[in-house]
């Protein structure tokens, strides 16, 4: 799953797609209502692809995360956000048996099933292979567009032309400047 783009920012609800880069903001697109607006500096943001989540081990992507709940409710919705905590454990347990109930907060929790069900709900939640299959549809695509306005092009193939060696100078065949003699200063007093 390619969460590239994807942001959160502290104290907006919901999830972003950066669109461009300004001068000192970048203009984000809201996943849900498609509203844009840029976000500055001064705002907390995080990236998707930065976030993981703490386990008794080490730290899990929510990529994989994300991938696991997909596979687990067959490409369908997660339980609302809005369910009781103890409800959401014991659906993240079953995805996540290991995680950090310590460090990681019901908060959080309902925070991942909330991105989880937008992004779902937006279309950028695919398995890696829909992603490579679309991927590899749309080059094949391209290249037969490309082959069909410029058939000259996709046939001739020139030959790339070699430099010839650069020459090699040793030591001994350099020539040393002789040096300098100073010479004797003539001075009358």
């Amino acid at each position: 799953m390619d969460l590239s783009g994807i942001i959160s920012i502290s104290g907006r609800p919901g999830l972003y797609r950066v669109i461009a880069q300004g001068k000192n903001s970048i203009i984000v697109e809201s996943l849900t209502e498609k509203k844009r607006f840029p976000a500055y500096t001064s705002d907390r943001i995080s990236a998707l692809d930065d976030i993981s989540i703490y386990t008794y081990d080490s730290d899990v992507p929510i990529r994989e995360i994300f991938a696991k709940i997909f596979e687990k409710q067959d490409g369908k919705s997660a339980p609302s956000h809005k369910e009781d905590s103890t409800v959401l454990q014991e659906f993240i347990l079953e995805i996540i048996p290991d995680y950090d109930e310590e460090r990681v907060y019901p908060s959080d929790i309902k925070k991942l099933i909330q991105w989880y069900n937008m992004l779902l709900k937006s279309g950028d939640l695919k398995p890696k292979e829909e992603e490579k299959k679309k991927s590899a549809t749309k080059k094949k695509e391209a290249d037969e567009t490309s082959k069909e306005s410029n058939p000259k092009k996709a046939t001739s193939k020139k030959t790339p032309t070699k430099k010839p060696p650069a020459k090699k100078t040793s030591d001994t065949t350099k020539k040393k400047a002789a040096p300098k003699k100073n010479s004797p200063k003539t001075g009358k007093k």
